[in-house]
């Protein structure tokens, strides 16, 4: 038994094909078929039922596949330990981002990290909440940077910053002429959110409507995604939006008027890298900790918060 025969084992399993595992796995088909067939006769076992289409595993087989998992876990463990211990940082690293994070977050780390780190190949995808914990627990990325709690017994959340939500007021609107504004001042005003599968539009909900969620009633609905949306139909008299507060850094100063901080305890979302208690690839993990640290220390500076939930 070897791991390669293992990992075909995996990628059959994966594709329910014997030809496109093969091409993802950059071998021949009969090269992959005679493998994972001698892992078969050593076993005594038939891992896939071959009759069906998609290819299906067979009962023992789904047990076998999990135990291939963990082998192979532990193998690529063992490697990215040695390379901790040599002080190496380097290889495939695939890290997910919330969308509500990743057009702010990433142009103050991103140059950083490849420059400190040139021999990390880093892939990084867009990917809602909900995406990246199944794809992380699946193996199909290493890590995320999203907001948390998010209270999963099989994920490590490693909190990198604390950033505060900031109210966007126009001149038109009833709060535009307080200095601060409380979470109170929000139930009786119009909201404009982002639309559902946005982590940030669960924690404005849970701000502004705590006690009363029958309060949302539009004559308009809209589905978006975008802040600058938002911005710009607050800017049409059409009530008033929360932002994170890395994003009101990129406001002209004309907007930047309209931004309106929460009184002391100050809501804030918590975000955090996330990753799988197997730690793979720790050594990454780690690298981006440590820069992501660094570049957000003294850019934000409140210190009084109150954690508002993802859900």
């Amino acid at each position: 038994m070897t791991l390669t025969q293992l990992e075909y084992a995996l990628a059959v399993s994966k594709y329910g094909n014997f030809t496109l595992a093969a091409e993802k796995s950059n071998v021949t088909q009969p090269t992959l078929s005679m493998q994972i067939q001698k892992l078969e006769e050593e076993l005594g076992s038939s891992i896939f039922n071959r009759n069906t289409k998609p290819i299906k595993l067979t009962a023992i087989g789904e047990k076998i596949i999990i135990q291939a998992k963990n082998i192979l876990d532990e193998s690529t463990k063992m490697k990215h330990l040695i390379n901790h211990e040599k002080g190496d940082v380097n290889g495939e690293f695939t890290l997910g981002i919330i969308p509500t994070v990743m057009p702010t977050l990433l142009p103050f780390f991103l140059n950083i990290f490849t420059k400190n780190f040139p021999k990390v190949l880093l892939k990084i995808e867009e990917l809602n909440t909900q995406n990246f914990i199944e794809q992380i627990l699946d193996g199909r990325i290493d890590a995320a940077i999203g907001s948390t709690p998010l209270e999963n017994p099989d994920l490590i959340e490693n909190p990198l910053y604390y950033e505060p939500f900031v109210g966007y007021v126009p001149e038109n609107h009833p709060l535009h002429g307080l200095k601060n504004i409380e979470i109170d001042d929000l139930e009786n005003n119009k909201m404009l959110i982002l639309e559902d599968g946005h982590c940030f539009r669960s924690q404005v909900i849970n701000i502004c409507w705590s006690r009363d969620r029958t309060k949302i009633n539009y004559n308009f609905n809209i589905r978006s995604g975008s802040f600058e949306t938002m911005i710009n139909l607050a800017d049409e008299g059409l009530g008033m939006t929360l932002l994170p507060f890395l994003h009101t850094e990129t406001l002209s100063e004309k907007k930047k008027q309209n931004l309106r901080n929460f009184n002391d305890p100050v809501p804030a979302r918590e975000i955090s890298l996330v990753y799988s208690k197997s730690k793979l690839k720790l050594p990454v993990i780690n690298a981006l900790n440590k820069t992501i640290d660094s570049v957000m220390k003294g850019l934000i500076a409140f210190e009084n918060v109150k954690i508002i939930q993802p859900k």
